[in-house]
């Protein structure tokens, strides 16, 4: 889970670079960068932090050009390293950087053939650097000085035929402009805007969210559709391709659960409607399973699963009530990389309000449970508040498998739903009461907006992998590099 951005203007790009990365920090928060070019020039500032924090006013000034692209990251496993900040850098051919939202699956591999083969030099583990050097050497192939568009598509084309896993991609190749791409599937999201320029012709805008979009003035042009490529050049011309055969869009359901912000729409899918679809579902599921339940308030967790419990307080016709004041300078727990720092930080970051819990029967709705011990701590804070029981519903189903398509989201042990039961789970939070999606009705909670996706990527919850190459042996090495164990070895060895 990554925020990506990538401009050309007919002014300077880096303030709007700024502004768009500062819109998708809740896509990541542990590093942030920005890369522009002017005359066959490259500038690039990027470092660990927060989007204020890395990039200040005077670099806003350093960072010359018309075009340019910005990265936001969240914690994945080894990612201390500022080297490991995007956008990542490559002289040759031309001088090309990236900024990538996804994993590659089949990025060990691909580094062999790279080194071996074609003699490229790779500087860290990065999956995003791998990336980049397959398609400089596929653009390197086409052999132009000034590679066109149609010689572009083809290193698409040719870096899909290589290439394995999730990526939503921004490129810009000095001088020449910018590329973005998503892969077959269109797991991770990416669209396309533009709106008149200040000066002569249009600026356009590829982005991870409609959101940046719509909030700095920029009209939707469309998705980049599964498998597809746009080039803009710096003149603002701008072509689009799809560069594969049969692509099969297999959007995350993730992201209508958690990851976008609710403003968001992505492939042509409303979030904030998917989730209000999403608390109606958990109502049907709440009456179907007991028509005479005691609930008397439902309290969301914000702020992610805000809209499902309006909706679903609605359907079942009972009060909703904002039980918990949220502090808005700490960070998504999800994403935090220890389970000292997520478990602090909850503490930190809600604090209930008592007079909506005391002597209540409370149903709080979260968008997910991913490790439980939130869930956990939280059920506890409502028991202290005076709640009377406290019932708890999940947006999502039991998360019971590892993602591999770029969210670093806990390894399988330590999820909360891996080797247990509903009950068990209901027993480990702590709940008097737990209410889970059915997989099912949150695919229809999605795919309702848009009834041409005909599947979705729900691997966490049905361990079903679409690119159809994670073996046992790849899942348990993803296993030893997301425990909280091997983590926290790994920042001893850095400190």
């Amino acid at each position: 889970m990554c925020g990506v951005v990538g401009i050309v203007s007919q002014s300077e790009v880096s303030p709007i670079i700024y502004d768009a990365l500062t819109i998708l920090q809740h896509r990541g928060q542990d590093a942030a960068g920005i890369a522009t070019s002017t005359n066959d020039k490259f500038f690039i500032r990027k470092q660990l932090g927060l989007v204020r924090d890395v990039i200040r006013n005077q670099d806003v000034i350093n960072l010359r050009g018309q075009m340019g692209i910005g990265h936001v990251r969240y914690p994945t496993a080894g990612s201390e390293d500022r080297e490991l900040a995007q956008p990542m850098y490559v002289n040759s051919p031309f001088g090309i950087s990236i900024s990538h939202n996804g994993n590659l699956t089949n990025h060990e591999e691909l580094r062999e053939t790279l080194i071996n083969e074609d003699f490229r030099y790779l500087n860290t583990d990065s999956d995003s650097e791998v990336l980049l050097n397959v398609f400089a050497h596929e653009l390197q192939k086409q052999g132009s000085v000034k590679p066109t568009s149609k010689e572009i598509f083809a290193a698409v084309r040719g870096l899909h035929k290589r290439v394995r896993g999730a990526y939503s991609v921004v490129v810009m190749i000095n001088g020449i402009g910018i590329v973005g791409f998503r892969d077959p599937f269109g797991i991770r999201p990416l669209i396309l805007g533009t709106k008149e320029s200040d000066l002569i012709g249009n600026d356009y805008m590829v982005a991870s969210e409609s959101t940046v979009l719509d909030s700095l003035g920029y009209e939707v042009i469309d998705d980049i559709s599964a498998g597809s490529a746009v080039f803009i050049s710096p003149d603002g011309e701008i072509e689009m391709e799809s560069c594969i055969n049969n692509p099969v869009p297999t959007p995350c359901i993730f992201e209508y659960v958690y990851l976008a912000r609710p403003d968001a729409k992505i492939d042509n899918i409303s979030v904030h409607k998917s989730r209000l679809r999403m608390g109606e579902f958990l109502a049907k599921k709440i009456l179907k399973e007991r028509p005479d339940h005691d609930i008397d308030v439902v309290i969301p967790i914000p702020d992610s699963s805000t809209t499902s419990a309006l909706q679903l307080a609605s359907s079942l016709g009972i009060k909703y009530r904002e039980g918990f004041v949220k502090n808005r300078y700490i960070g998504r727990t999800f994403i935090m990389p220890f389970q000292e720092k997520r478990e602090k930080s909850v503490r930190q970051k809600l604090n209930a309000i008592d007079l909506e819990f005391n002597g209540k029967v409370v149903l709080l709705v979260d968008d997910s449970i991913v490790r439980g011990t939130t869930s956990r701590q939280i059920i506890e804070m409502a028991r202290s508040s005076g709640a009377k029981k406290v019932y708890f519903a999940s947006a999502a189903p039991p998360i019971r498998h590892q993602n591999v398509y770029g969210i670093d989201m806990a390894a399988t042990t330590e999820l909360v739903a891996h080797n247990r039961n509903e009950v068990e789970i209901q027993d480990f939070i702590g709940a008097d009461w737990l209410i889970y999606q059915d997989l099912p009705d949150l695919i229809q909670a999605a795919q309702l907006g848009n009834e041409s996706i005909g599947q979705f990527e729900c691997s966490i919850f049905d361990g079903k992998y679409v690119t159809d190459d994670i073996d046992a042996e790849y899942l348990k090495n993803l296993e030893d590099a997301r425990n909280d164990k091997t983590k926290i070895l790994r920042q001893v060895e850095l400190n």
